[in-house]
């Protein structure tokens, strides 16, 4: 599974501060075990914006937000809701985050940041990918990871080696990660959002925490590593 936690909630008030009107989409999957995409905190997460001033013009929680077609299918019920918000606050995984951003014409805010569990995880077939750094950026570069998309993990900006909106590591097959960024940002207007993304990222953030090296969600993405007796209690009690 993908572990995903809340953005501290003043970051999420920055991320909305220009938006009156929210739609609000939560995921079912991993989102829903990690207690940040389910549907009583998005329910909550409606109350909350509710009571500040917001109008939050309809929810929906997806059964996996990692696949496009289901967030197409998903969301066909509430094509007028989406389209009459100003932007929509997307509370799964990075991974769910760039997909939701890839099919819905609104800026996709994200709720979370995904956590690393040092493992290997299954994911839907698609082109999203997350690295798992503890610190999503994917407000700043419209919903597209710089650090999967850019062969460099840049979060600045494209290199000096970008020619023709092609990356020089691997021209024939690789679009410049920046390029991308660009052209999503300038698709929903944001172009001055390139200004905010000049910031020093903690790499440490990408290391597992120590505090889920003792759970079940640990034990689970280290097939090779015996239950812990605190992870063997967990299973115990379910």
């Amino acid at each position: 599974m993908i572990v995903s936690e809340l953005k501290p909630w003043n970051v999420i008030q920055s991320y909305l501060a220009n938006d009156k009107k929210v739609f609000i989409l939560g995921c079912k999957g991993c989102a829903e075990v990690s207690k940040t995409g389910d549907e009583a905190t998005v329910l909550a997460t409606k109350k909350q914006l509710e009571q500040e001033g917001k109008t939050v013009t309809g929810w929906a929680v997806a059964d996996f937000l990692c696949d496009r077609a289901l967030i197409k299918f998903k969301l066909l019920p509430f094509k007028s809701q989406v389209e009459s918000a100003d932007s929509v606050l997307v509370m799964t995984c990075g991974i769910g985050i760039q997909a939701a951003a890839a099919v819905i014409d609104k800026v996709c805010h994200p709720a979370t940041n995904t956590i690393n569990l040092g493992g290997a995880r299954g994911e839907w077939p698609g082109a999203e990918r997350c690295r798992q750094c503890g610190d999503c950026v994917l407000e700043y570069t419209g919903g597209i990871c710089p650090l999967t998309n850019c062969t460099k993990m840049l979060i600045n900006g494209q290199c000096g080696g970008s020619k023709n909106g092609r990356c020089e590591v691997e021209p024939e097959v690789r679009p410049c990660g920046w390029q991308l960024i660009y052209e999503r940002l300038e698709k929903l207007g944001k172009l001055d959002y390139m200004k905010d993304t000049v910031r020093v990222k903690n790499w440490n953030k990408m290391q597992p925490p120590p505090a889920l090296r003792s759970t079940i969600k640990w034990s689970i993405d280290q097939p090779d590593i015996a239950p812990t007796p605190t992870t063997a209690k967990e299973v115990a009690k379910k």
